[in-house]
């Protein structure tokens, strides 16, 4: 499908959020403010990324494209568990199998399924098919044994976002973003983080990771989830109305996310364990920003990408174009001086 500058923009700015509500995360606990941005950011950032995977899937049934999605997801996927593993061996922590993924690769092992699932509900009316995905969203916390494992618990809660992302028309979608004023929407979205300043219920909703049970809220669950999905896709509407349809100067980058997405858990990770930051005021939560917006320009920079390549994409860079990489930022270095 032919690139579309809106989506790339949403996937750059919703790569920026994961980064950036990472790094706040181990804050949140002592700052209520920190935590109120924390959740608004976490009630939409991960449906709207779905959402913008699902308008790009196709939801085929064959060989050909099972194969093609298990090269682009699983292996990935089983090389970086891998690499996760390894860490966790040498710095004495316990050592995960395959179904059970490690911290962020959860989104891979969930993505692979939202794509089969896919091709099963899209035979289904549009209607029944987003009624029976959210149905089962919100039924399955009630089932213990579905959690973590595999994904399953947020390969079913998350999934009617991937499935509405499929089903949405785009030229209906614009008309409804252009018809939303931009500082109507931005202003709202400030509005949903300060009444979360307000609003007490366990950050852990918003992962959909666990059964109530699990969470604490064994009976009335089902209506805090109806809660935060209606939650998601108003602040995610909202957020979509900010984002720049036309091309800017980070439109590229939005074909590099999941880079971003699979690398900056090493550094993420390695920040958290030797406690390397804390957000203490203003000038630490800008210092988080600049934190975060730098790990965005780097991993998805020409030459991060093109070292990682063999081992994301599976292929293998040519000397050829690492000589036409290095050539550009030696001409683009000498322009400068």
């Amino acid at each position: 499908m032919k690139r579309e500058d809106f989506f790339d923009n949403a996937r750059v700015l919703l790569i920026f959020l994961v980064v950036f509500g990472h790094v706040i995360q181990p804050s949140t606990a002592d700052s209520k403010p920190l935590m109120a941005l924390y959740q608004t950011i976490y009630l939409f950032h991960m449906p709207a990324m779905i959402f913008v995977s699902g308008f790009f899937a196709k939801g085929k049934w064959d060989l050909v494209y099972f194969k093609n999605l298990m090269k682009k997801i699983i292996m990935p996927y089983v090389l970086f568990q891998l690499l996760y593993n390894v860490m966790n061996y040498f710095e004495g922590q316990s050592v995960k199998t395959m179904m059970e993924p490690n911290w962020s690769l959860w989104f891979l092992l969930s993505l692979f399924s939202w794509h089969l699932l896919l091709a099963v509900f899209k035979r289904l009316p549009k209607t029944l098919g987003l009624l029976l995905a959210f149905g089962i969203g919100l039924g399955v916390g009630y089932i213990d044994a579905i959690g973590h494992v595999y994904s399953l618990s947020r390969t079913f809660v998350f999934f009617p976002f991937f499935l509405l992302g499929y089903h949405v028309n785009k030229q209906w979608l614009f008309h409804l973003l252009d018809r939303t004023h931009t500082k109507l929407a931005g202003i709202l979205i400030i509005s949903i983080v300060g009444l979360h300043l307000f609003l007490d219920y366990p950050v852990k909703l918003l992962f959909g990771s666990a059964s109530y049970e699990a969470m604490g809220v064994p009976v009335l669950g089902i209506v805090s989830r109806g809660f935060i999905y209606l939650g998601a896709i108003i602040l995610g509407f909202l957020f979509f109305t900010v984002v720049p349809k036309q091309a800017v100067t980070y439109s590229k980058m939005g074909q590099k996310t999941l880079y971003v997405y699979l690398l900056h858990g090493l550094f993420i990770q390695t920040m958290r364990r030797l406690e390397l930051f804390q957000i203490e005021g203003l000038v630490t939560l800008l210092g988080a920003i600049v934190i975060s917006g730098s790990l965005v320009l780097l991993l998805s920079s020409p030459v991060v990408t093109a070292f990682f390549k063999p081992l994301i994409e599976l292929k293998t860079v040519k000397q050829r174009e690492w000589r036409q990489l290095l050539g550009s930022y030696y001409h683009q270095s000498n322009e400068r001086t």
